[in-house]
């Protein structure tokens, strides 16, 4: 499992779209449609037939950032590194115009945080093409919602610590920095022999609001 850089949130200023929740899944939830502006986006669970396309999206981030000079992933993700949460319901891809312009990974528990702690929702591998900037917030958005519909109080993330960039956009938009932790493995790799450090962020959501810097 990866923390991580979410890519998408590093410029955006914005969420957009008219976003239809489906469900590609047995583990998922009900489908639902969000109002917006145009265009319009299909948000499903990736399945076993797709982790090309997630890989796909996580790369093009990988590399942007490598070229940027920021330490937050590496720069290829492998099958296995995605696999697991892909087959489990854990990770989602968005649609526009036919083609996947971005995914994230929600899931329900983290040892990064207290094993036993059934209070948050934890995403991992947001990421989001360039040119779908714009969507990272929605995607928060969607994440609190599917937390809250468990009846969870917190959404949870984490990045590497020496990314200001990042660490400084999460507190504009209401996340608040809950400690640093050591990891095993280089940036954006869990386990290995090197270690990390990364920063923990979370966000109330009672009330349900946002800040957009």
């Amino acid at each position: 499992m990866f923390g991580g850089c979410h890519i998408g949130l590093l410029v955006e200023s914005r969420a957009a779209g008219l976003f239809v929740h489906t469900c590609a899944a047995a583990v998922c939830e009900d489908d639902e449609v969000m109002d917006g502006a145009e265009p319009t986006v299909q948000l499903h669970c990736a399945d076993r037939s797709q982790v090309g396309l997630v890989l796909a999206v996580l790369d093009e981030a990988a590399a942007w950032l490598y070229a940027a000079g920021v330490q937050q992933w590496p720069l290829r993700f492998k099958p296995e590194w995605v696999r697991s949460d892909i087959e489990q319901g854990r990770t989602w891809l968005a649609w526009a115009n036919g083609e996947p312009v971005a995914t994230i990974t929600l899931g329900w528990s983290d040892p990064l945080w207290e094993p036993a702690d059934e209070s948050g929702g934890y995403v991992h591998r947001l990421a989001v093409r360039r040119d779908a900037a714009g969507l990272g917030v929605f995607l928060l958005q969607w994440a609190s919602t599917r937390v809250r519909r468990r009846n969870r109080q917190f959404l949870r993330l984490d990045c590497v610590a020496a990314n200001d960039r990042l660490r400084s956009y999460y507190e504009q938009i209401g996340f608040l920095h809950c400690g640093e932790v050591e990891v095993a493995g280089a940036p954006g790799q869990r386990g290995g022999a090197a270690r990390t450090v990364v920063s923990r962020y979370q966000r109330a959501l009672n009330p349900l609001t946002w800040r957009v810097a």
